[in-house]
């Protein structure tokens, strides 16, 4: 099956994403980051519906950015996802997030790490299935790199 996700989109800053000092706020390029990460999934067929039938979802454990230029109201920029780590068992992942403006100048760099989570036992889990096969289409970076976990095979 062929997949059409947002790799790259291009974002639309708003007066309510800037803050006093003439910039966007920090806590915006983790939204725009949320944002984008549901829409590739809800691309690949992973939507709210579909975790609550298979009572699983993601659950993030660390989400950090670098801010390396400022962005303002009235720039042109783009977001780019890339999975940069799976575990093989696919119960672990990690995410990157570039904000480039049009000019080619990294703005900001969101890095997240997660896993999924048993929604009723609250609990991690292994993704089903589907989730895995769906997961695996999703474009990984050129320095993508397998995750370590303690049941992974020494």
């Amino acid at each position: 099956m062929e997949y059409n996700f947002p790799q790259t989109k291009r974002l639309d800053i708003r007066w309510s994403d800037i803050d006093p000092n003439f910039h966007m706020r920090h806590s915006v390029y983790y939204d725009f980051g949320a944002a984008q990460r549901t829409e590739v999934l809800n691309a690949i067929g992973l939507t709210m519906a579909v975790f609550a039938r298979e009572k699983v979802g993601p659950v993030l454990f660390e989400e950090k950015c670098q801010f390396k230029r400022e962005l303002h109201f009235g720039d042109e920029v783009d977001i780019k996802v890339e999975i940069v780590g799976l575990s093989r068992d696919f119960e672990r992942f990690a995410f990157r997030h570039t904000f480039v403006k049009t000019d080619g100048t990294i703005a900001a760099i969101l890095t997240l790490n997660g896993a999924w989570i048993d929604t009723v036992k609250r609990k991690l889990t292994l993704p089903p299935k589907m989730i895995e096969e769906a997961f695996d289409k999703l474009p990984k970076a050129d320095d993508f790199e397998w995750i370590a976990t303690s049941k992974s095979p020494k």
